[in-house]
């Protein structure tokens, strides 16, 4: 009997051995979500589609329309102040033109290291950037005056309706949307509830803004009554829906 159990023993031993084994050979094991929508989120992050994280704090880089100066330490004579042309190129003295759209200064730097690296020895070379895209913040629907405002220091959700004239008397103060871009790809939406916050008086939900954040304001639900007439009945006026 006791030489039965050792058998079997072994035979179990050497059955998941050789499972082991041909698990290895597989590779590792993918687990599958349980829903539709996680296995579509795996599949766009897996092929690098999908929302990617943003940085804390993204260095500017340079776009068509930007101006920077140019300066050599040990040769000044090549010292110069380029802008960027529509296409994203510029022309640099003893060089010729080069793409530099979408580079920060440090790889903008490096670019032209590299570029002048052809005519002298290891280049010392430093940029300043003179004129360039500030940071701002759009304000758009229900609002005094939407438009484009310059993001200057820490302004949040509730300063920035205040300096886009505030609401409306059609504004939807409890569904105030905040666009977000995330990648080149993906904008991220959120909904706050703007009354909700200053009727507690409780603006710890107030977000602060980031540089090319959007701001809507959506019309309320009585946005659509607009004529009125005298009504001899209550002495004041009742609204009629506009066809």
């Amino acid at each position: 009997m006791k030489t039965e159990m050792t058998g079997s023993i072994k035979v179990i031993l050497f059955v998941l051995a050789a499972l082991m084994m041909s698990l290895a050979q597989q590779g590792p094991m993918q687990v599958a979500p349980e829903h539709a929508s996680d296995v579509a989120t795996s599949n766009m992050l897996a092929a690098g589609t999908g929302p990617q994280l943003q940085q804390r704090y993204p260095r500017y880089k340079v776009q068509a329309g930007d101006q920077f100066d140019v300066n050599f330490e040990l040769s000044p004579e090549f010292n110069q102040t380029v802008t960027v042309q529509p296409d994203g190129f510029i022309t640099l003295r003893g060089v010729g033109d080069l793409h530099v759209a979408d580079e920060t200064v440090p790889e903008l730097t490096e670019t032209l290291r590299k570029a002048y690296s052809g005519i002298l020895h290891d280049p010392l070379i430093s940029l300043v950037l003179k004129d360039f895209e500030k940071p701002y913040f759009i304000a758009d629907g229900q609002l005094g005056k939407p438009g484009k405002y310059d993001l200057r220091g820490d302004t949040t959700l509730t300063q920035a309706i205040a300096m886009a004239g505030g609401f409306t008397e059609s504004s939807k103060h409890s569904q105030v949307l905040l666009f977000r871009r995330v990648s080149d790809q993906w904008t991220e939406a959120k909904i706050f509830n703007v009354k909700k916050m200053e009727h507690e008086g409780n603006l710890s939900e107030d977000p602060f803004l980031h540089p090319g954040d959007m701001v809507f304001v959506p019309k309320n639900a009585f946005s659509k009554i607009q004529k009125f007439i005298p009504s001899g009945n209550v002495g004041t006026y009742v609204p009629l829906r506009t066809p």
